[in-house]
């Protein structure tokens, strides 16, 4: 694993512009960055990052299985007590599953761990699937980038593939978001374009213009009923919704599915850990309170259940202390997870994304910071497998 100052191409902005990357700068700050790229090779790849994503999938799946099952557990990780049935039947019926993110500390040197799953919405689907191998062919043919080069990343022909798994052939499928956020709304608008390539119908509508009609069906802002729903809207905030007592009788197919929830949910990460002690890609983990999390002595960090884009993440180690952007979040709980060594190289940390879509690892994305927090505008850096 190698960062290598490539040079950016001149015109990639208006690149980026006509290809839809409209939120290549977030918050005034640059977000795709191509001055630089990472270098891997095949066998790291399939080693350390391809072949554990799908184990740990699978590990999550089998978690999933226990904690429906589980009333405590459930308790455990906050579920409400009124959504647990209706995630437990989603799991029951085998409610089907698109896509998911690991987040990995890997440097190259060692096991690639854990930090958390974005096993609901997690966003940067149309930088890693789409752009990033745009930009691969361009350096390709631009002579950036030896002829022999790859890069580890089907994710834009397995989402096609896995929708038209999911859904008969002209299926009508709404997808929603926040409309006005650019970003959810941009990646939104790419899954939309995937479902019209895998022979589907898409109507996006606004998260907010949801509604129910009088019998318990959603609807959205033209009263078509939404019998299937690709929402970019986390299930902890949808069970808080004043529509929340309608989602199981609505009878609508939400992608993801509600049993994602559990996984979405950081309090997994100590039920894995208990359940898998040791294991090479498992970073320890342990409920707040818990006297076992003194085995992280003063290198851990401490996450609140439900957190986004490093909102009230606290990092300790020994006298250093950083913390995330403040969100509100914690009033659930938090988990306390061993410190992880992240990728340092000229000066930057990083963070792997590895993409899961059905039961197949999909991609790699990368997010860089001068912060060992990732936040909504890390970098993403593009990446390629040397030959």
């Amino acid at each position: 694993m190698r960062r290598i100052q490539i040079g950016e191409r001149p015109d990639w902005r208006e690149i980026a512009a006509a290809e839809g990357f409209t939120f290549h700068y977030l918050d005034g700050e640059q977000y795709w960055d191509e001055s630089a790229c990472y270098a891997f090779t095949l066998d790291e790849i399939e080693r350390d990052i391809e072949e554990p994503t799908e184990e740990l999938h699978q590990m999550c799946l089998a978690l999933v299985d226990e904690v429906v099952r589980s009333e405590e557990l459930m308790e455990r990780i906050a579920i409400p007590p009124e959504q647990r049935n209706f995630i437990a039947e989603t799991w029951r019926w085998k409610s089907p599953s698109l896509y998911g993110r690991f987040d990995f500390a890997y440097d190259g040197t060692g096991p690639a761990k854990l930090l958390e799953y974005n096993a609901d919405t997690p966003t940067s689907i149309y930088e890693t699937g789409y752009y990033q191998w745009s930009w691969f062919e361009a350096r390709i043919g631009d002579g950036a980038l030896p002829r022999d080069a790859d890069q580890f990343n089907s994710l834009h022909e397995k989402l096609i593939d896995r929708l038209a798994e999911i859904f008969r052939p002209g299926s009508f499928v709404h997808f929603a978001s926040i409309e006005d956020h650019v970003e959810d709304r941009q990646t939104v608008r790419y899954v939309e374009d995937l479902a019209a390539q895998a022979g589907l119908q898409p109507r996006f509508v606004a998260i907010d213009k949801l509604g129910i009609d009088v019998n318990g069906r959603f609807v959205d802002d033209e009263s078509a009923i939404v019998t299937a729903v690709f929402k970019l809207y986390p299930w902890e905030d949808m069970f808080r919704e004043p529509y929340a007592d309608a989602l199981m009788r609505s009878g609508a197919l939400f992608i993801e599915p509600p049993w994602k929830a559990i996984l979405s949910n950081k309090a997994m990460l100590p039920l894995l850990w208990e359940r898998h002690a040791g294991h090479p890609n498992l970073l320890p983990a342990f409920f707040d309170g818990d006297p076992r999390a003194a085995e992280l002595g003063d290198r851990y960090v401490r996450k609140p259940f439900f957190s986004r884009e490093g909102w009230d993440i606290e990092l300790v180690d020994g006298a250093e202390r950083q913390e995330g952007p403040k969100g509100g979040y914690g009033e659930e709980g938090h988990v306390r997870q061993g410190l992880a060594t992240l990728s340092r190289l000229d000066g930057h940390y990083a963070v792997i994304g590895s993409w899961i879509v059905g039961e197949a690892a999909a991609g790699l994305s990368v997010r860089e910071d001068d912060s060992r927090i990732t936040r909504n505008v890390s970098r993403f850096l593009p990446h390629y497998i040397e030959g």
